[in-house]
């Protein structure tokens, strides 16, 4: 097995996050650091530590759907003491790690699992897993402006970034729009805006696949029901 799936089976992480660590060197392999992503261990007999902890694979699964509150950093941990969307979770529950970002500013449906594999695949382009967020913008926003966003918006040099949008409310000062999309790079809601000239004040994520906040207070959490979990599955092929 891979060690960066071993780490996100082990419920530690995404692959993409133990891709970091390992990268840093805070991953050993029988007492050997490792620094090679694709490295591979037999997970039956090999011990593996992160910055000296054991680490062993978790059998249970977790899925939890948590309506994020502004002023959390989707992580797990801090280096700088900040409060992270685990801190929401109760002891016994924070053995689970967040699906994707929603950026410090952006509230909303945030899925937390231990399930590395399906994680995986539910922030991998090549799934084109649906997003569906909701906007406060500065200006008028208009039928010209969902043109441009649809034709794609320009982010970094050879990379574009498209969207479905529609107006919900617009008015001279401010509009209220709604943006679909299937990737996920970082403030990528945020940028596509901001670079058509309509910053965002408020933004939230109102849909992620199927799941959405609807009776969950700002901050609290739930488990999601076998059915949605099977779904969730059926959707990126791991059933």
């Amino acid at each position: 097995m891979r060690l960066n799936k071993f780490l996100a089976q082990a419920g530690v992480c995404s692959r993409r996050q133990a891709d970091v660590m390992i990268r840093s060197g805070k991953v050993t392999v029988n007492g050997l650091k490792v620094s090679m992503v694709g490295f591979v261990i037999d997970e039956n007999r090999d011990v593996v530590r992160i910055s000296g902890k054991k680490v062993s694979l978790k059998r249970e699964r977790v899925y939890f759907l948590l309506n994020k509150p502004k002023g959390y950093l989707s992580t797990v941990k801090d280096n700088f003491n900040r409060s992270t969307v685990i801190d929401l979770l109760k002891d016994k529950d924070k053995k689970a790690f967040p699906v994707g970002r929603l950026d410090l500013n952006t509230e909303g449906v945030l899925l937390l699992t231990n399930d590395g594999d399906l994680s995986f695949r539910l922030t991998h382009p090549r799934f084109g897993i649906e997003k569906v967020y909701q906007a406060q913008v500065k200006g008028k926003f208009t039928k010209a402006a969902i043109e441009k966003i649809k034709g794609g918006i320009e982010l970094e040099e050879e990379v574009k970034a498209t969207a479905e949008a529609k107006i919900l409310q617009a008015t001279k000062e401010f509009s209220v729009i709604e943006l679909k999309l299937k990737e996920g790079r970082k403030r990528e809601v945020r940028e596509i805006l901001k670079k058509i000239g309509f910053p965002v004040i408020e933004l939230k994520r109102i849909r992620f696949a199927t799941l959405t906040a609807k009776g969950l207070k700002i901050g609290d959490y739930r488990k999601l029901t076998p059915s949605e979990v099977l779904s969730l599955k059926k959707m990126v092929g791991l059933i």
